[in-house]
C-alpha cells in the first residue's frame, strides 16, 4: 500500500515513515514543507514530495492509496496558524480526497478533541481546531479512522496500548512509537474504518487493541 504521510518530518510522522519503510506491505511517501526535508528523506531512499498545506498539495497525493494526516502548526505558532493548518489545512486535504482520492484517511488527532470544553487555557484553541477537523472528516464519505493519543512521549514504544472510542481515563501518556504502530495497524485492519480510537499506554498489543 502506497501511503502519503502529511507532516512526515514531525516526531510522529518520522516514526510512521520509518515503520512503513521496514514493512513489506507499505510504501511511504513523505510529504514535507521544505526542500531540505525533502532532500533528507530522499537521501534515506524514501520518496519525498514538497507540499504546502496553505497553498498547493494535490501533486503530493498522486498515486497514493491512503493518506495519514499528522501535520500540525506547532506549539510555538499563534492561533492563526492553528486555524490555517490544523483545521483548514486538514479540511482542504479531506475535500480533495473526497473529490479525487485516495479514499482511505487516517487522522492523528488528540485525546480531548472529542470535547474541547474539558480543557482550559492555551491548548483549547488547538483542541477546537482538531474537533472541527475530525467532525469534517467523519461527514466526508471517506474511509476514515481517527486516532486520538494522549500526551506524546519520546520514550521507546512498548507495543501495548489502551484503545477505545472513549477511554475511562482521559489523562495519560503514550510513546510516539506506539502511535506510529497504531497507524499501521489501522491501515491493515478494515474493521477500523469509521472508528475513533483514544489511545494511551496500556496492556493490550496494538493490533489486538484496535481489532
Amino acid at each position: 500500500m502506497k501511503v502519503a504521510i502529511i507532516g512526515a518530518n514531525g516526531k510522529v510522522g518520522r516514526r510512521i515513515v520509518e515503520r512503513m519503510r521496514q514493512a513489506a506491505d507499505f510504501d511511504p511517501i513523505a510529504l514535507v514543507r521544505s526542500a531540505d526535508q525533502c532532500e533528507a528523506f530522499a537521501r534515506d531512499g524514501i520518496e519525498a514530495r514538497l507540499i504546502d498545506l496553505e497553498g498547493g498539495f494535490a501533486a503530493g497525493l498522486v498515486g497514493a492509496d491512503a493518506v495519514v494526516f499528522t501535520a500540525g502548526s506547532g506549539a510555538h505558532t499563534g492561533k492563526d496558524k492553528t486555524l490555517l493548518v490544523d483545521l483548514w489545512g486538514a479540511a482542504r486535504v479531506i475535500r480533495h480526497c473526497r473529490e479525487h482520492g485516495p479514499r482511505r484517511f487516517i487522522m492523528i488527532s488528540a485525546i480531548r478533541a472529542g470535547d474541547p470544553d474539558e480543557a482550559e487555557g492555551g491548548i483549547k484553541p488547538y483542541l477546537v481546531a482538531k474537533w472541527a477537523a475530525d467532525e469534517y472528516l467523519q461527514h466526508s464519505g471517506l474511509e476514515w479512522t481517527i486516532l486520538r493519543p494522549g500526551r506524546l512521549l519520546d520514550t521507546p514504544g512498548t507495543g501495548r496500548v489502551a484503545a477505545a472510542t472513549r477511554l475511562s481515563r482521559r489523562h495519560g501518556e503514550i510513546p510516539r512509537d506506539d502511535v506510529a504502530a497504531a497507524v499501521l495497524a489501522a491501515l491493515r485492519q478494515p474493521s477500523t474504518r469509521g472508528r475513533i480510537f483514544e489511545l494511551l499506554s496500556g496492556e493490550e498489543p496494538v493490533e489486538t487493541a484496535l481489532r
